[in-house]
């Protein structure tokens, strides 16, 4: 696992794997509006296929960031580059810790009733507008837990 601490491919002062991270957090949101489009085109299992695949490699993402951060040192190392507050830094990084945990709590909630409406045959149906509004929560949730994310990484390893 000595990899995970080597240089990044970013350029910046950050080991590899947070280069990583940071690189599937930002294209994170690309990718549910992908899946989110095979829905509008009512090819409902490809969506529903699409949105397991991206949440499970997400989970595992976080545990492989988590691990690298807990095996790193813990936030208090990554902050000690960075010129930039250490107050300010860890308030966005609450920021992004509350947005990112409220998304996934309601992103396990979307995936447990959408499985359940579909097990009972009423999505697509009479849940679906439910479901779509959700679906827009936990949208607009990865954006934002993305841009958090991306914001995180530059004050702690670009400026």
């Amino acid at each position: 696992m000595d990899y995970m601490f080597e240089a990044g491919f970013l350029g910046t002062r950050a080991p590899f794997f947070m280069d990583m991270v940071t690189l599937i957090v930002a294209i994170l949101p690309l990718l549910i509006a992908v899946a989110i489009f095979f829905a509008k085109m009512e090819k409902y299992t490809l969506h529903a296929l699409a949105q397991i695949v991206i949440f499970v490699v997400s989970v595992i993402v976080v545990g492989y960031f988590e691990y690298g951060v807990r095996l790193g040192g813990g936030y208090n190392t990554f902050v000690e580059g960075t010129n930039v507050s250490h107050v300010y830094a860890l308030r966005v990084l609450i920021v992004h810790i509350v947005i990112a945990s409220v998304t996934l709590l309601v992103w396990t909630a979307m995936f447990w009733l959408a499985y359940n409406d579909r097990k009972r045959y009423i999505l697509p149906g009479m849940n679906s507008s439910f479901h779509k509004k959700m679906g827009m929560w936990t949208f607009v949730g990865i954006v934002l837990t993305s841009l958090t994310g991306i914001w995180v990484y530059l004050l702690l390893f670009v400026y």
